[in-house]
């Protein structure tokens, strides 16, 4: 049954060093090996040494991936700690200068340098990818056609990356922003089905674009080796509960998507323009979006947008016994996007009389601290109450 899907967190961080609050451009080997140690075979390199991802085994239930993904922070501070290192989950780092970073020594991180350049030297960046089976009966593309037009409210819910350089960059997600240089890495092409997803690969690799369907970085998109859906668009969380709860959701997108007899059949052109417009506000302003929404003449907050979705969603999520997901993720509208409490952090102590690099500072401080708690559960009935 759908309710039964099966799913995987990654989740790539920054490491930090606690007094310069910057990312070290180059790490000792040391520093990589305790890494590795803490996590075993779910370690995983990123792009840059300054860089490090796990990559979760595979879960049941969303309690699991709360104590692997809780654990797996805590080992990697605690092995990070002897080097007066941190760990901070967050889609860019606002104190890092790219130009200051070196690449992790692996053959094909030094392909994608040497092909892509400045492109590939300035992605100094962090993301939340989740991955969630399909039966093998169903094909991933029109899933995925089925859930794409609302993976831009799942954009906005997770954004992280408004500093850039040391700077604020007006976007609530500078990321997907930085993401843009890359081919391939935004919203799908318009494609029916796997048979169409192989004869777009089938063309960009005899045309010697790319080398097999790796070389697609789409947003979201079927991975290349396991039977899922993989949602990539959505920024690294500094907090855990975020993370677990925007996983959540898709999953349970995933799961409408999969029930459905022809899922994918209305997913049209004027569809993949609106989700490329949302995409673009979502990244953009965040929480303060405007969304725009297939069948309907007015635009959306993102709390309207969210509420659709339960109204849309919410019998799936009953019975996947995650119907607390929805009360979880209007937490974030009441409180704000990680984007809006960096911002508020930035604010308040340049308003107090500090530098900017001092208020850039201190925002690394909560993202550090914010990283390392442990997952708070909040009673959605409080917080409906809030609201």
């Amino acid at each position: 049954m759908s309710e039964q899907l099966r799913f995987g967190i990654e989740e790539e961080y920054f490491i930090t060093d606690l007094v310069t609050r910057q990312i070290p451009g180059r790490n000792p080997s040391a520093v990589s090996d305790v890494c590795r140690a803490a996590l075993g075979q779910h370690f995983a390199c990123e792009m840059f040494q300054s860089q490090i991802e796990v990559a979760s085994p595979v879960f049941t239930g969303l309690s699991q991936a709360a104590d692997y993904l809780g654990n797996a922070r805590g080992a990697l501070q605690q092995a990070l700690q002897p080097f007066g290192l941190g760990l901070l989950s967050v889609g860019s780092h606002p104190l890092a200068d790219w130009r200051g970073q070196r690449p992790t020594a692996d053959p094909y991180f030094q392909q994608l340098f040497d092909d892509y350049q400045h492109v590939a030297r300035r992605s100094l960046l962090s993301g939340l990818h989740v991955h969630v089976e399909i039966p093998a009966d169903r094909d991933r593309i029109r899933i995925m056609n089925e859930v794409l037009p609302w993976t831009p409210l799942l954009l906005a819910l997770s954004s992280s990356s408004p500093f850039w350089q040391g700077d604020d960059s007006g976007f609530a997600s500078y990321r997907q922003t930085a993401c843009d240089e890359w081919p391939r890495m935004g919203i799908p092409e318009l494609l029916e089905d796997q048979a169409a997803l192989d004869a777009y690969v089938a063309f960009q690799v005899a045309s010697g674009v790319i080398k097999d369907a790796g070389g697609c970085w789409w947003a979201i998109r079927p991975s290349v080796h396991y039977p899922t859906l993989e949602l990539r668009m959505t920024d690294a969380c500094p907090r855990l509960e975020d993370a677990l709860s925007l996983a959540s959701l898709f999953r349970v997108m995933v799961a409408h998507a999969v029930a459905q007899p022809r899922a994918g059949a209305h997913y049209s052109a004027k569809s993949r323009w609106l989700v490329m417009e949302n995409r673009w506000r979502a990244k953009r302003s965040g929480r303060d979006a405007a969304f725009l929404v297939e069948g309907f003449d007015w635009a959306f907050t993102l709390e309207q947008w969210l509420f659709l979705a339960e109204q849309t969603l919410g019998e799936t999520a009953r019975l996947m016994g995650v119907e607390h997901v929805f009360g979880d993720l209007r937490r974030i509208i009441l409180e704000g996007t990680s984007a809006d409490r960096q911002r508020r952090v930035y604010q308040a102590c340049i308003s107090s009389g500090d530098s900017p690099e001092q208020a850039l500072s201190r925002v690394v401080d909560d993202l550090l601290m914010e990283t390392a708690q442990p997952v708070v559960r909040v009673d959605p009935k409080a917080l409906a109450a809030a609201l």
